[in-house]
């Protein structure tokens, strides 16, 4: 079998499965890493990207336990480079241990991601970060600071939102595809990347969340990949999920999963966003394709049983 090159994005439960503490996740991060190094070692060529929304939470609840004058909290887009930094760190440091036999080098890049200002988006935040609030708590740091937006989800109390803005292009592009040409296993895109805006020669950062699987899928049109792995909590997508009607997809085309997105088969903050990217890519990728699988079933990885397979 011929090595790929593949782009994998990975889900939160592959960083942090219930128990935030460092030591938990880093055990997280090294089981992952194993299962990703067993397809290195079947001779493909890996671009990993990587979600961070429980780590940007965690880590916006303590810049406010800690806000001051003295000591004031960050934006959101630094807390994203943070986090991509403290992730990529993991990752790399656990894939060299997995790789320690081996001689491929494994590199971090903090990303940028291009979006455009004008997105619509930006006139309607919609992606919930860090912690609840009562609904009078809400009102009353809206009314401290009115550029500030906060939306009841879901019954569970208050959150603060941030936009969601569409990805055009990855920044760093050209260093990261020297480092592919190289060899090296690159770690990029973390968290969906960091949302920037061309402000004539600069790259100004934004406030917001980029979906990390529209990244992943932008990073794997420009690196030329093979394959799009979408590793999620789940083995397959489904129909009907959590219903008896509940059935099983296992090969696809982009014109199927146009048909079911119209029909709103898939939930808008969970399979949604995976099943447009894995059209988008094979759509951009004539003879490419994508993989919807969990993290537990890459053991069957090349066999006939490896998860949702969405070709063109």
């Amino acid at each position: 079998m011929m090595g790929k090159r593949i782009v994998v994005a990975l889900g939160g439960n592959a960083i942090l499965d219930g128990d935030p503490s460092y030591a938990a996740q880093k055990t997280a991060v090294d089981q992952t890493a194993k299962a990703l190094a067993q397809l290195v070692k079947q001779g493909h060529q890996l671009i990993v990207t990587h979600g961070n929304g429980p780590q940007v939470g965690n880590l916006l609840l303590q810049q406010l336990a800690a806000d001051s004058k003295k000591n004031p909290a960050l934006p959101i887009d630094t807390l994203g480079a943070m986090t991509q930094g403290s992730i990529g760190y993991w990752l790399q440091n656990s894939l060299q241990t997995a790789l320690s036999d081996s001689n491929v080098q494994v590199a971090t890049i903090v990303t940028q991601t291009i979006v455009d200002e004008a997105d619509s988006a930006f006139k309607s935040p919609s992606k919930p970060v860090g912690p609840f609030y009562t609904a009078e708590e809400a009102q009353t740091l809206m009314a401290q600071n009115p550029k500030l937006t906060y939306k009841e989800d879901a019954g569970r109390g208050w959150r603060r939102v941030v936009p969601s803005p569409l990805p055009i292009a990855i920044a760093e592009i050209p260093i990261i595809k020297q480092l592919v040409a190289a060899g090296t296993i690159v770690i990029a895109g973390g968290g969906g990347g960091i949302p920037v805006a061309r402000r004539q020669k600069k790259l100004v950062g934004l406030e917001g969340v980029i979906d990390k699987d529209f990244t992943a899928e932008k990073l794997a049109e420009q690196v030329e990949a093979d394959e799009l792995l979408i590793l999620t909590a789940v083995d397959h997508v489904y129909t009907g999920f959590g219903t008896p009607e509940q059935r099983q997809l296992t090969q696809v085309t982009a014109a199927n999963v146009t048909d079911l997105i119209k029909s709103h088969e898939f939930a808008a903050g969970s399979m949604l966003p995976k099943m447009i990217a894995a059209k988008n890519f094979v759509t951009s990728r004539p003879n490419g394709r994508t993989v919807i699988t969990s993290l537990d079933n890459l053991k069957y990885y090349g066999t006939g049983d490896m998860g949702t397979i969405i070709e063109r």
